[in-house]
C-alpha cells in the first residue's frame, strides 16, 4: 500500500486562539459545528465515538486522543467500527495578530478500504472543507457579526 500525502486544509478565523481552542475541545460547542459527541475531554488517551457519514450510510467513528498542547495542537486517531484502517486528525492553531489560523491534517486515509467512495480522499476533502470553511467559521464568527 502506497502512503499518500496527508490531507491538509488551512483556514483563518476572526477569533482569538483561546476561543478557537474552546470550540475544538468543548463538547457543548463542538456539537454546534462538528459532531454531537456523548463526551469529550482534551486528555491523552481519552476515547470518544460518534456517528457520521453520507445520506446513504452512517459510520460509527472511534477516536482516541494521542496529543494535546493547549491552544496549540490536538491530535487523535480516527477509525471506523467494522472497517480496516487507522488515520489521524491533527488540529494546529497559530495566532496571527487578531486572527487564528487552523491547520487540519488528516493522515492515513489510504489505510481505509479504497473500494468505498465514502473513504475516498475527495470525500474527506469535501467534508473537512465544509467543516472548517463553513461550519466552524460561522460558529466562531457569529458573535463578532452580531456584536458589530
Amino acid at each position: 500500500m502506497q502512503t499518500q500525502q496527508p490531507l491538509v486544509i488551512e483556514r483563518s478565523y476572526n477569533a482569538p486562539v483561546e476561543k478557537v481552542w474552546k470550540a475544538i475541545t468543548d463538547k457543548s460547542q463542538m456539537k454546534q459545528w462538528y459532531f454531537d459527541l456523548d463526551d469529550f475531554r482534551p486528555e491523552v488517551g481519552f476515547e470518544f465515538k460518534f456517528d457520521g457519514g453520507s445520506d446513504d450510510k452512517v459510520y460509527h467513528h472511534i477516536c482516541r486522543i494521542v496529543e494535546v498542547a493547549p491552544c496549540k495542537k490536538l491530535k487523535y486517531s480516527w477509525s471506523y467500527e467494522g472497517f480496516e484502517g487507522m488515520s489521524y486528525v491533527t488540529f494546529e492553531l497559530f495566532t496571527e495578530g487578531i486572527t487564528t489560523k487552523v491547520r487540519l491534517t488528516h493522515e492515513g486515509l489510504e489505510t481505509f478500504p479504497q473500494n468505498n467512495r465514502d473513504f475516498a480522499r475527495e470525500s474527506f476533502t469535501q467534508g473537512w472543507t465544509f467543516i472548517l470553511g463553513t461550519s466552524l467559521k460561522k460558529f466562531l464568527e457569529k458573535q463578532a457579526i452580531t456584536a458589530g
